[in-house]
């Protein structure tokens, strides 16, 4: 399953979707991490410790990091696994990747529906922001299903449209108008705005809550369930049984 319909203002077909997240992506992650300071007023990396917390990371574990971008989940995961944990990002967007400053991390240049990782081989996968951005939600969960060990969790943050129309018209023009302003001021590339816009549509765009947790089960998770901060930021958790 698609995460949401084709969006023709950016793209015409599923070959010009990859390439144009390829090309945005690639084009703005130098800016990627000022900007996203700027708009989580620093609050990003603890509430991105906490939600791993939640989702049940422990320290030692082997973790497989999915869609890692900037690194900006992975950093928090390795505060939490210690030394004797070992921690993987995958990312279509070798740009991205380039601006991953931690060491000890493994980078793999890859997508969320065919990883290229052992059977087996993790105890956690997490995927932070990333689920808009897949072809198929389905073959994406099939695959953390399969490269986790019996007993393995996943997390998927994500951003969600809130329950309610006002709350969600003020996401819509925070998203749409303030945020890409936000990103003309402080970003370097000129482009970086097209990204933040592109963002609120697929926000817009994306299935339930409920259709994620159904494609979870579907893949064989148990314990699927939904957490929600502030009405907007989804942690989808599961676990492959033991």
């Amino acid at each position: 399953m698609r995460p949401h319909a084709p969006l023709p203002a950016y793209y015409g077909n599923d070959d010009e979707h990859r390439a144009f997240l390829r090309r945005i992506f690639d084009d703005t992650a130098s800016d990627y991490d000022r900007i996203e300071r700027v708009l989580a007023f620093g609050s990003g990396p603890l509430y991105r410790r906490s939600a791993l917390r939640r989702a049940g990371l422990e320290s030692g574990a082997q973790v497989l990091d999915v869609g890692i971008g900037t690194g900006l989940v992975a950093r928090e995961a390795l505060a939490l696994i210690g030394g004797q944990g070992r921690l993987v990002g995958v990312d279509p967007s070798p740009g991205m990747m380039n601006e991953v400053a931690l060491p000890g991390v493994e980078l793999i240049c890859g997508r969320a529906e065919a990883l290229p990782r052992e059977a087996a081989s993790s105890d956690f996968v997490s995927m932070g922001y990333a689920l808009r951005h897949i072809d198929d939600v389905g073959a994406a969960f099939a695959e953390f299903f399969r490269v986790l060990r019996p007993g393995g969790r996943v997390l998927v943050l994500e951003i969600s449209k809130p329950a309610g129309p006002v709350g969600t018209a003020l996401l819509k023009a925070y998203m749409r108008a303030v945020v890409p302003a936000i990103a003309r001021l402080v970003a370097r590339r000129r482009n970086t705005a097209e990204l933040w816009r592109y963002y609120w549509d697929t926000i817009e765009a994306c299935i339930e809550p409920e259709q994620v947790l159904g494609l979870l089960r579907a893949a064989g998770f148990e314990s699927a369930k939904r957490h929600v901060e502030l009405g907007i930021f989804s942690e989808y958790t599961a676990v492959k049984p033991g």
